[in-house]
């Protein structure tokens, strides 16, 4: 037996806002202090870390739960699977539905219990649930979801990773312009084939790191001070994630019996250019390597930083031909890699 992802789905929005559309923006550091340089010094900086030149929003009649609905669609449709026949609907979000120009985020019910009624799924042993677990929400589902059919407790789970950080975001906040939106499905079901989720890792580092990503004030002292925004402390983060996340790969490899050699994509969490480097670059040197070429699908420069819907998008894009020079073959072993907001991190080894 082995526990296997049988179907991919996507929803990449169509609001496109790219790097020169924040020239007009007027940015202000955390004490509310004006930066010392223009916006297009500062746009290129930020360009230069995180390679991100255009990121995409949520259309303004959508929200989280539908554009959650439209990835598991494409999942459920892929995969073959009757919706009925699903016994776990995991949804892996952080603000739930937050609507256009509202400032409240909406979670009751679930984001999964709205999935589960728009997909018309009649089933009540099909139980949903949602997980909050920052940006690697995601990969905690599917790791859930194996949990759940290894231990006899579900054959079919539909894990989805959908988030609108647009509609959460400081406009006077240089770091805004790292987040975006979109979502990712995946139907996760017991397989007579080889394969499939071979080890995982999971990770809360909360007693110094709690807060590295938070919920806080404008940087705007004259905007409302009772709303709240996301915010991160970016160096504290990549140090955080330089230090844990090639560690936490390079022990979920050695669980799963592979060797370096074998490992032939990673899709690690589309975060920031630079960071995402400066990991895979420290996870290969732990092994006493280089980093091959191809190795990191990469969709940062397009797409931002979704969240939790990276890792899913970026798979289903990889699985269907979007990505140049990206491709899967059966049998080729993976790993799915994330740091976030807790602060977490996990991975999974996966042949493919």
């Amino acid at each position: 037996m082995s526990i296997k992802i049988t179907g991919t789905g996507s929803y990449i929005p169509n609001v496109i806002t790219r790097n020169a559309d924040f020239h007009q923006h007027e940015f202000f550091n955390t004490d509310g202090s004006t930066f010392p340089h223009d916006n297009e010094t500062t746009i290129k900086k930020f360009r230069s870390i995180t390679g991100i030149e255009e990121r995409r929003y949520l259309e303004d009649n959508l929200n989280t739960s539908e554009i959650a609905v439209i990835a598991a669609q494409k999942a459920i449709e892929a995969s073959g699977t009757d919706p009925e026949s699903l016994d776990y609907i995991i949804v892996a979000h952080n603000y739930g539905d937050v609507k256009f120009n509202c400032l409240q985020s909406d979670t009751v019910p679930s984001i999964a219990t709205r999935v589960k009624h728009q997909l018309r799924i009649k089933n009540p042993s099909c139980v949903g649930y949602d997980v909050l677990f920052g940006c690697p929400g995601w990969i905690e589902g599917v790791i859930q979801a194996q949990a759940f059919i290894k231990a006899g407790m579900a054959k079919k789970c539909l894990v989805i990773g959908a988030e609108a950080l647009s509609r959460v975001v400081d406009k006077h906040d240089r770091d805004s312009m790292i987040f975006s939106d979109g979502a990712g499905a995946t139907v996760v079901e017991n397989s007579e084939e080889t394969g499939g989720v071979l080890a995982h890792e999971s990770a809360t580092y909360a007693y110094n790191e709690a807060n590295y990503i938070y919920f806080g004030k404008s940087n705007n002292a004259e905007a409302p001070q009772d709303v709240r925004y996301i915010k991160m402390n970016g160096r504290k983060i990549y140090e955080f994630a330089l230090m844990n996340v090639p560690k936490a790969m390079k022990s979920c490899l050695e669980k799963s019996g592979k060797s370096i050699k074998d490992l032939k994509k990673i899709f690690i969490h589309q975060a920031n250019e630079k960071m995402d480097d400066a990991i895979i670059k420290r996870f290969y040197k732990l092994h006493g390597m280089d980093v091959p070429q191809n190795v990191t699908p990469m969709t940062i420069k397009e797409l931002g930083n979704s969240s939790v819907a990276t890792v899913p998008t970026l798979l289903d894009l990889v699985v269907n031909g979007e990505i140049e020079n990206q491709e899967l073959e059966k049998g080729d072993i993976i790993i799915f890699a994330s740091v976030g907001a807790g602060m977490n991190i996990n991975a999974i080894v996966y042949e493919y």
